[in-house]
């Protein structure tokens, strides 16, 4: 697009935008590239070139001016059309909205409950931030056509994002093909218009405090209510998961938290970490400080919006922050038993970039398993689901109340069984060496490369589909599978999977969420002693392998 184009395609966006900071902002930057500035004219094609797709996992993107930017302009344009497909598939819709603690997030809700109140939808409001898996919760619990949650979860600071869960069929699932692709078509329709021309009324409900008192009553049944519960530090990394998920603790009869003073309110700002993310380095380190101080091994941590669940504990006396795996291993291994003798069908189900240790109990115990894509609106999906559970912290533990991951009962659920550890004397560390025992050690780690352009990401894919690596960790690649045309009975997919002797795997894939590739190294060590430690150096071996090999 030409400099003229660009710069009369952001001054018919300045003509409609409600907001005086990205009006501010959009007007600068034009009055630069009038000048002749060429770096004003790259930032106008960054954000006019492109618009941010409405996919599967909704919109995400970083906050400012322009249709590939998260702004009031897009975001009532996304409402305009989700509005839409909901009004095409039943006369009288009716949505629940939600909202975390970022900028504008609240911003970004009143416009979607104005903007969906006008076209006629019945509208559920929650009036202060509030985690997803409550929102996600009231879907089902007032048996709605749909729910909207504003927020970017665990996205960088400056970022903000809107998803959608569909009632009826879906039973309060997030949106899959070819729903996303649908919406797409009618937010674009709704682009072509101004925004100010949208019907919007202010005859919306705001959502009743029993919401929230059912998601922690159901929450709180989880808990076995160990007669001893075991002390814990905890922190929702600035985000909006304390004031419910103290409820359920105490309702659960698991004691008061030790909070992570400086990171218990919600903060959009995310003032004390990089990303706020409970898997990235440094951002556990304050939940670290807290614990060494009050003397406490345990270390429960909820992502910005509560819907993962990150678990650190003191082993030896050195802090280990546990992988996805490890702790959907456990929980898995916990519903497993829980559902023993019931008669009743059940399934365990895992992101296929999970560990295979799940799979392994599954069949222990004689219960059905699958592997899904990756993303939790595939996981929850599985028919006769007792637990499902991706390696990117998200764990479903009570399916009944929610389908979608849950940090909050997820946390309650752990917290029940590390109490019930403690009265036999024993730690979480000493739980995963009887998994290991039981079914094998399994362990996994992950390779992330962020990068600053996409094609950096199908450069380093391509290594692996045409010349890939013959050893990894001193064992035989035996075989790599292409997913781009579908295999295995998955759908066309951006996945590479290397099975290595022995047991071992390798899966690349671009992030669905950042722009990152991904790799995950699952090992396993069936027999013989010591197998926790030997499995640890059979994944540092591959990984040692694997980035002389990206290099």
């Amino acid at each position: 697009m030409s400099s003229s184009d660009l710069i009369a395609r952001a001054n018919a966006w300045l003509a409609q935008d409600p907001d005086p900071e990205t009006v501010a902002e959009l007007d600068a930057i034009i009055g630069r590239a009038d000048a002749g500035d060429e770096g004003a004219i790259a930032d106008l094609s960054d954000r006019f070139d492109a618009r941010l797709a409405f996919g599967t996992a909704g919109l995400r993107g970083e906050l400012g001016a322009g249709p590939n930017r998260m702004n009031r302009v897009l975001v009532s344009q996304a409402a305009h059309g989700f509005a839409h497909f909901l009004l095409e598939h039943e006369p009288q819709p009716s949505v629940v909205i939600g909202y975390d603690g970022r900028v504008n997030s609240d911003v970004f809700a009143r416009d979607s409950a104005e903007i969906f109140a006008g076209l006629g939808l019945r509208v559920i409001l929650f009036d202060r931030a509030t985690p997803t898996p409550v929102v996600a919760t009231a879907l089902r619990e007032l048996g709605l056509s749909a729910a909207v949650v504003v927020t970017a979860s665990h996205n960088p600071p400056r970022d903000n994002g809107y998803k959608v869960y569909l009632g009826g069929a879906d039973a309060g699932s997030q949106i899959v093909s070819p729903d996303d692709t649908d919406i797409e078509a009618l937010i674009i329709r709704a682009a072509k218009m101004n925004i100010g021309d949208f019907p919007r009324s202010t005859a919306y409900e705001l959502a009743p405090e029993s919401l929230i008192d059912t998601f922690v009553e159901k929450t709180a049944s989880i808990s076995t209510r160990p007669a001893t519960p075991v002390q814990f530090v905890y922190t929702p990394l600035h985000g909006v998961g304390w004031e419910v998920a103290n409820r359920c603790f105490l309702s659960a009869g698991l004691g008061d938290a030790i909070v992570v003073s400086d990171q218990i309110e919600p903060d959009g700002s995310f003032p004390t970490v990089v990303f706020p993310n409970p898997e990235e380095p440094g951002a556990l380190d304050l939940a670290y400080s807290t614990a060494d101080r009050a003397k406490v091994d345990l270390i429960i941590a909820n992502d910005p919006d509560a819907d993962r669940l990150a678990v650190a504990i003191r082993d030896n006396g050195v802090w280990r922050r546990l992988t996805g795996n490890d702790v959907g291993s456990l929980l898995g291994w916990r519903a497993a038993e829980r559902h023993k003798g019931s008669g009743a069908p059940a399934a365990l189900a895992a992101s296929i970039v999970s560990s295979p240790a799940l799979r392994t109990v599954a069949a222990d115990y004689g219960i059905e398993f699958s592997y899904t894509l990756t993303g939790f609106k595939f996981v929850n999906r599985v028919p006769n689901l007792i637990f499902g559970y991706e390696e990117a912290l998200g764990y479903l533990v009570d399916p009944d109340k929610v389908r979608d991951k849950d940090g909050i009962s997820a946390a309650i659920d752990f917290l029940s069984m590390a109490g019930e550890l403690q009265e036999r004397g024993l730690t979480i560390a000493d739980h995963l060496v009887e998994f290991a025992d039981r079914f094998g050690a399994f362990a996994s780690t992950q390779i992330s490369i962020r990068v600053a352009n996409p094609p950096e990401i199908t450069a380093i894919s391509s290594k692996f589909r045409e010349s890939p690596p013959v050893l990894l960790g001193g064992h035989s690649v035996t075989s790599v599978d292409d997913f781009t045309n579908g295999f295995d009975g998955f759908p066309p997919t951006d996945l590479i999977r290397l099975t290595i002797e022995g047991g071992s795997r390798v899966i690349v894939r671009p992030s669905g969420t950042e722009p990152k590739l991904k790799m995950y190294i699952d090992a396993v060590v069936t027999e013989g002693a010591n197998r926790t430690a030997r499995v640890a150096d059979v994944v540092a071996a591959i990984e040692t392998d694997l980035r002389q090999f990206i290099a």
